[in-house]
């Protein structure tokens, strides 16, 4: 599977999970490009940052 096609499963799924779901996913997942990071942290709801901040210790 190219990296491309295994990111945009990774969007779809942080896309459709809730708050604790995507955190779960931005703290877990690995192998992707700051870029790729930074998309995701553009779809997580801003008034939550804290509790993401807290999760990546």
């Amino acid at each position: 599977m190219d990296t491309n096609q295994n990111f945009e499963e990774v969007k779809n799924r942080f896309r459709e999970a809730d708050v604790d779901g995507k955190i779960q996913i931005y703290t877990t997942v690995q192998g992707l490009t700051v870029e790729q990071y930074k998309e995701l942290l553009r779809m997580f709801p801003i008034k939550y940052l804290d509790k993401l901040e807290k999760a990546m210790g």
